[in-house]
């Protein structure tokens, strides 16, 4: 691996027959030749929870004053990383087959402690998305250019690329004049330039809103372990084991979303008469309320916020809920899948479900009440099991009465 100088510019030169005015930089090898060149132009916008509970869109662009401390180049494989603001971070992947290089993901790492960008966010972490974009089947010696927009969503962070200009596996420290354009400027452009390498595959997603097709089934969440503690040297007050998934309506769009429990900062709080676990994650945020009757308690109420796929943030709730019912003192179990409605545009899948929200001792969960279901699915074996000793029990009675008769038709004849 060599070691890199590498500085950023502020203003644009690019490959010769496409200069931009974004956030360009040179890296440089040990030799202080240049070994990869960017001109790009990205706008971030980004999701999160404010401590009023409230999900607020932070919308920023890249700036055209960054650090590049940290990229790199190899003979297969590179990085650009970019640093700007106060935290954050973008970079991009390459590896180059043979003759064609390609960049195999992006990564941005946003600091929601930067208050200029996210006031009053309810976390101060350091949170980072993975995504993968549509730069392939570049030729090597070529720049890939793309002034189109090309939009990569996740859950929380939507980031749009446009005038880009890239050259990766620069050879001899010369930038080169020829390029690899990206479909999506080939489809607007009648000719194509003579000095233009046509790509093989390459192609960028559409700015447009998406279309309405059935999203694909997602696999069953992971189950999550969560528990709430009144301070850290007391045992749990609140336990909660289940995995979750939501189900969104959006007008004529509908979208699942798994809770990942890896990915979850817990929070809540025990009383009691109520009690609350609050689970927030990059994809939602998820209050449950649960109430206590001094008899029995169960889930009251359900609050919701998610930032969709395509684009919207979404919240809903419901706080006239009556889930999740058992006696104080137990924990409610429910194993199998369940559907809840919690509202007309809000669906809440669980699996694996087993709460205890208040009367916890020694912080574990106290004898279940089991579900309809789990119950039922305990009860059909036993039932057919009594129905055929019902059976057994009449075939081996007739015989009996049968075979009494017989002996006594016998006697007569005698």
């Amino acid at each position: 691996m060599f070691l890199y100088a590498v500085f950023a510019l502020l203003f644009a030169f690019g490959c010769v027959t496409h200069p931009s005015h974004g956030a360009e930089v040179k890296v440089k090898d040990k030799d202080d030749k240049l070994c990869l060149y960017a001109n790009v132009m990205v706008n971030f916008s980004v999701s999160y929870m404010t401590s009023e509970n409230k999900t607020e869109l932070a919308e920023f662009e890249l700036p055209s004053e960054v650090m590049s401390s940290g990229s790199k180049c190899d003979k297969t494989s590179s990085t650009l990383n970019l640093n700007f603001g106060a935290g954050h971070s973008w970079s991009i992947n390459f590896t180059l087959d043979g003759n064609i290089y390609q960049a195999d993901s992006i990564t941005f790492s946003y600091n929601l402690n930067d208050s200029t960008i996210f006031p009053k966010s309810v976390l101060n972490d350091t949170l980072s998305v993975n995504m993968r974009p549509q730069i392939t089947d570049v030729s090597m010696n070529t720049c890939y250019a793309c002034k189109s927009e090309e939009t990569i969503q996740s859950d929380s962070v939507n980031q749009t690329l446009w005038n880009v200009l890239i050259q990766a596996f620069i050879s001899n420290g010369t930038q080169s004049e020829n390029l690899t354009t990206c479909s999506a400027d080939l489809n607007t452009t009648p000719t194509a330039s003579p000095t233009t390498v046509a790509p093989v595959t390459n192609t960028t997603t559409s700015t447009h809103a998406p279309t309405t097709s059935p999203a694909p089934t997602l696999p069953t969440p992971s189950t999550g372990r969560f528990a709430i503690k009144p301070d850290e040297n007391s045992t749990a007050c609140l336990l909660a084991n289940f995995a979750l998934r939501i189900g969104v309506k959006q007008g004529e769009k509908y979208q699942e979303i798994n809770l990942d429990p890896n990915m979850t900062t817990v929070s809540g709080s025990c009383g009691v008469n109520t009690s609350e676990l609050v689970l927030v994650s990059n994809a939602m945020t998820i209050a449950l309320t649960f109430i206590n009757d001094t008899k029995k308690f169960r889930l009251q109420a359900v609050n919701v916020t998610a930032s969709l796929s395509f684009g919207v943030v979404f919240s809903e709730a419901n706080s006239s809920l009556s889930l999740w019912e058992a006696a104080v003192g137990s924990s409610y179990m429910c194993n199998k899948e369940q559907n809840y409605t919690i509202t007309s545009q809000l669906n809440l899948f669980t699996f694996n479900l087993q709460v205890q929200p208040f009367a916890v001792k020694k912080g574990v969960f106290s004898t279940a009440e089991e579900c309809q279901t789990d119950s039922e699915s305990f009860l059909v074996p036993v039932a057919v099991g009594v129905a055929l000793l019902v059976l057994i029990l009449i075939v081996l009675l007739a015989y009996f009465i049968g075979r009494k008769r017989n002996m006594a038709s016998g006697y007569e004849s005698f």
